[in-house]
């Protein structure tokens, strides 16, 4: 005969838990990123916007770990080592991952590396002052389906 839950504090904690709602899943961003401005801001407002936010420093690293952790979105510096259109063209051609949400930016009158990045694939493009400055806005942007 089992002892019943409330007898059993352990069995009890394990009943409640059993019935609770699963905790909710924080979304996870990934930047690629190596230059401490903008980057740096950028990681500081998307945890201040309730993020998880994983850093990567080339655009070589993208899609294997964009298959691993699958984030909700995804931020790209064109400065980042590595070839950042190139790893945006990847990720756009990957089934696991051609569904993200992708922000490019890099540095402010660069119109044909953003440009550059459109083309192979990024939701938007911004320069390195507009990223910090209107990130909610460009996230309501890049998550807004079509």
């Amino acid at each position: 005969m089992k002892p019943s839950p409330a007898k059993n504090p352990r069995a009890a904690a394990k009943a409640s838990a059993a019935s609770a709602p699963p905790a909710p899943v924080t979304p996870l961003a990934l930047v690629v990123n190596e230059r401490v401005m903008p980057g740096g801001q950028l990681v500081n407002r998307l945890q201040d916007l309730g993020y998880r936010v994983q850093t990567l420093t080339s655009a070589a690293q993208l899609v294997e770990t964009a298959e691993k952790e699958k984030p909700l979105l995804v931020f790209i510096d064109l400065a980042a080592p590595g070839d950042a259109p190139g790893g945006i063209k990847t990720l756009r051609t990957t089934p696991a991952t051609e569904h993200l949400p992708v922000v490019a930016f890099g540095p402010d009158k660069q119109d044909q590396l953003l440009a550059a990045a459109e083309t192979a694939g990024a939701n938007l493009s911004v320069g390195d002052s507009a990223v910090v400055n209107h990130l909610p806005q460009l996230i309501e942007r890049a998550l807004h389906l079509e």
